[in-house]
């Protein structure tokens, strides 16, 4: 099992590094976040061994169980699925990145739970570019006004952009999301005077054009631990 997710993890990182170097981009810009929803401890540990330090989990309770035996570990969790308020207070406590906050009321929350645990908490805002019913996140015309609001909360840290495409079997047809992102990230930059953000965007099928158009994290799961059931 473990030398199988090896080479799927030097497989990725080998496509990630040709896609940067097309785009006249550093390999080295780009976080590979290993996606653990369903993916069990023992995989987990072997994915680790394969030089995985980035965890990304779905699911509030399932991610704090794996981060209580795996809390050992010198790896860096995010959260990147529908994140309910009431699920939270498990969140807070031990990721750095919250990539789906996509509204006010999300982020007031964490910051009263980051608040209460002394912690200033990295957070992105999901963005629905697709416009797509069943994906999560706000409109891109949204973005600028949740930015405002979150710059209010003393125990936030707005750290950048998350999107999800369609999935579609040729990638082309998203690269228009991925580079619309971009460029909202490029606007709130010059807006706001932040000196980095962010792009969370890419998956198994799109992660190469992703990040042609400037991903900074990559989100893959499949690629790295196969298919794997819901």
């Amino acid at each position: 099992m473990s030398i199988s997710i090896c080479d799927n993890v030097r497989d990725v990182l080998r496509r990630i590094e040709k896609s940067a170097r097309r785009a006249g981009r550093n390999p080295k810009e780009v976080t590979l976040i290993g996606v653990t929803k369903t993916v069990d401890v023992a995989r987990m540990l072997s994915a680790f061994e394969c030089g995985i330090t980035h965890f990304g989990e779905n699911r509030a309770q399932s991610a704090r169980k794996k981060w209580e035996e795996l809390k050992d570990l010198p790896v860096t969790w995010h959260f990147i699925g529908n994140l309910q308020r009431n699920k939270v207070k498990y969140v807070v406590r031990f990721c750095e990145f919250i990539h789906s906050v996509e509204s006010l009321e999300l982020a007031r929350e964490i910051n009263k739970r980051a608040e209460q645990l002394g912690k200033v908490q990295k957070i992105m805002i999901e963005v629905n570019i697709s416009g797509e019913e069943t994906k999560h996140g706000i409109k891109p015309e949204e973005v600028e006004n949740l930015v405002m609001e979150i710059e209010k909360l003393p125990n936030l840290k707005f750290v950048g952009l998350m999107t999800m495409a369609p999935f579609v079997e040729d990638p082309e047809e998203v690269r228009w999301i991925f580079r619309k992102l971009r460029e909202l990230r490029d606007d709130i930059l010059k807006r706001h005077g932040y000196d980095f953000l962010h792009l969370s965007m890419g998956m198994t099928n799109d992660f190469e054009v992703a990040v042609e158009e400037g991903a900074t994290m990559v989100r893959i799961g499949t690629a790295i631990f196969g298919r794997r059931d819901e």
